[in-house]
This record gives C-alpha cells, structure tokens and sequence, in this order.
C-alpha cells in the first residue's frame, strides 16, 4: 500500500495551514485505490488532532514509512528524510539566498521535490495555489485600513475570523463614502478581490468613467496590464509581446493617481517591468492615494512605498511620502501601508479546503495514476539526486 503523509508544519512561525482537510483526507483514502493517508499531529494545525481522528484518518508522529510527504511552507533541512517524494512550496526557484542550503540538503538526500509553485500546464500557467484567499483577505485589510484611517468603521482582523463566513458577517458594518478603488491585476488574487468587493455591491465602472467622471457612491475599476502600461517605441499594445520584453514598456499608472482612494494592487511584477509610479510621483500633492494595500508584496518592487513587509499581527505601516520613511500608519501626512506576504494564513482553515481540493482534481490523478500531461515532471526541481532540466539554471545556485 502507498503512504502518504501530511506533514506537520515546522518552520518558524508555524505556518495554520494544510494540503488536506480531515474530509479530504477521507475522500482520497476512499477514492484513490490502495492509498493511505497519514497525519503528523500539530498543535498549530487550523484543524485540531481530535478532527482527523473523529474522521478516522491515521495519525502518527513518525512518518518516515510514507512514500509521498506533503507540507505548505519550507520543511527545515534538518528534518527531511532520504528518498522520499516532498511536496512544498520551497521558495528556491528565484534563486532565494536564505533556501540555499534547504536545495542543496533535498540534492544530498535523494529527494525529489515537486514545488506546488511550479505545477503548471502545457502553456506553463500554473494549476494550484492559494492566491485568491490572498486576493480575500487583502481587499479586506484594505478595507479595514481605510475604515480605520477615516475612523468611518471598525472591522475585526481577518485573522481574528473563525472563516470566511464570519468574515463575510464582519462586512456589514462597512460603510464607506464615494471613495474611488482600484484593483490591479486579472488572475486568482485579482479575482479574490473583486469578489469581495461585489460583496459590498459596490459600483464597478470603467478605466474611463474613473478618471473622467463623479459618483455619490463607492466605485472600483479593475485594471489590467494594457491600462496602465504602454510601448515606449509607441506601437499599439501586444500583450505577448508584454510579458516576453516588459522592459520595452512604460508606466502610465500616473492618470490614475489623482483620482484614486485605495489602491489595492494584485497584478504579478517582473522585475524588468516598469514599476506603477515613482517615489518623486508620490511628492505630488495630486497623488491622492491614502490606502496601498499591495496583496503582493515584492519589496522595492512595483510598489515603491513597499519598503518592508508587514506582518498579520501588524498588518499597516505608514508611508510618509516627502521623507520616504515609514511613520505612524494611520497619520494625515502617511500612505498607509497593507504588505502581509502570508496572507492566506489569516483564513486558513478555508485556505486549506480549497487548496486541498484542486490538489485533489488536478495534481493526484498525475501524481498517483499516470502523469500523461507532464505534470508532475513539470513541477519537480529535483530527481534522482539531480536538478531536472527545467531547472539546471539553478545549478550554480545548488552548488556545495
């Protein structure tokens, strides 16, 4: 009989969630032929010990007789187990100094690590990931900044929230004025957001109708990369060409600065892409943008005022604009700053659910069936004690 194990989370601070529910882990036992699921007890687990075992799935410390290992955050180096199949995300793949040595541990170890990040299609998008509770909880956060900056309303923290049906709850006490909102991006977090916006019934309305007209009520647009960017060569856009060469591109984010509340910015940034505005665009008195809620936090990336990540405890810093340093985040004189870059976390037993079922639809069938579609070797950085080929450009990166 296969083994597999989901592992309990270790890493520093302790990561809430899990690839599978306790009904999850029911559903595969019963549907996936002869396979069992085992779990490692957690104490910080979303979904307690007394969940599995009331399921009846298997619990046990020691997993080391599990084929298959499945986590969420990086396993520390120091725990992982020789000749095993891991799935996780690793954070290795842009080359991140601090995972340096967990690669070269999976190498030494003979493990072959399929990275949840880099499970893709045939046209290399990718099948599973946590980005819309991202896009959930960042439009949340935005909203409950902006409600505290303007003391116009105070919601309790995602985090604080039993689900997202408690969430769902918290948001009848919004109230906001005619504040205007962007939402920047088209994929799972950008969607995630636009949902909770439709929550709230407020007013979608056009790139156009935001720079050019009034409303009485709260209204977003949601922009895409052709809205706010264009050819420097002045060619019409081309978005293939876009996402081959973003640095043929420039910036035209700026006609929106000026009528624009809340931003709250979902769109994936290649570096070599042109960041949405500048430091020196932020001096403007123009620049209305009080609320920056940047769902994707790439530090000193697309963002300027990002120059940290906050955390879910302390979710704002403030931004102040004409020093360019961080200052009270609820100030008159600061943007107010939303960077939590581990924001499923703070849903995490819904986070989990739906992230357990698409691995379930889309990544156990090639995992454990037949892998017709290059799945699983897609997603694998290593095999056999080796980098697979999609990844040999991290081989200096790897190296002892």
């Amino acid at each position: 009989m296969l083994k597999l194990g989901i592992l309990r989370e270790e890493k520093n601070p302790h990561d809430k969630r899990v690839a599978f529910t306790p009904e999850q882990c029911t559903y595969v036992n019963n549907n996936f032929g002869s396979l069992e699921v085992i779990v490692q007890p957690s104490e910080w687990r979303s979904y307690t010990n007394e969940e599995y075992l009331s399921e009846g799935v298997k619990m046990q410390e020691d997993i080391s007789d599990c084929d298959i290992l499945l986590g969420i955050k990086e396993v520390p180096k120091n725990v992982l187990i020789n000749n095993k199949i891991y799935l996780f995300f690793s954070h290795t793949i842009k080359k991140q100094p601090h995972n340096k040595e967990l690669l070269q541990a999976i190498l030494k170890k003979n493990i072959q690590l399929i990275d949840y990040e880099c499970l893709t299609d045939s046209n290399l998008n990718r099948v599973i990931g946590f980005g819309y509770f991202a896009g959930i909880v960042g439009a949340y956060n935005a909203l409950l900044a902006y409600g505290n900056k303007y003391k116009l309303f105070d919601l309790k923290p995602a985090h604080l929230c039993y689900d997202k049906n408690e969430l769902k709850e918290e948001l009848r006490k919004v109230k906001l004025t005619n504040v205007k909102i962007i939402v920047t991006g088209n994929g799972r977090v950008a969607n995630g957001a636009v949902e909770l916006l439709g929550i709230l019934n407020i007013r979608r309305i056009t790139s156009y109708e935001f720079t050019h007209y009034s409303f009485r009520e709260p209204t977003y647009v949601q922009l895409h990369s052709p809205n706010y960017n264009e050819a420097k060569d002045g060619t019409p856009w081309n978005t293939d060409d876009f996402y081959k060469h973003p640095e043929k591109f420039r910036s035209t984010f700026g006609k929106y600065t000026k009528d624009c509340d809340l931003l709250i910015h979902c769109s994936f940034w290649d570096p070599r892409a042109p960041i949405l505005f500048t430091k020196k665009a932020m001096h403007s008195p123009d620049f209305r943008i009080s609320v920056i809620a940047d769902v994707t936090c790439d530090i000193n990336g697309s963002i300027p005022s990002t120059i940290r990540s906050s955390t879910i405890e302390d979710k704002f810093y403030g931004y102040n604009p004409i020093t360019e340093s961080i200052d009270d985040p609820l100030s008159k004189d600061t943007i107010t700053v939303m960077a939590v870059d581990n924001l499923p976390c703070e849903l995490p037993r819904n986070a989990s659910e739906n992230f357990g079922k698409e691995l379930i639809d889309k990544v156990l069938p090639s995992l454990l069936i037949k892998d017709d579609e290059g799945l699983i070797d897609r997603g694998s950085i290593t095999k056999n004690g080796m980098l697979m080929p999609r990844f040999q450009y991290l081989h200096d990166y790897a190296e002892f």
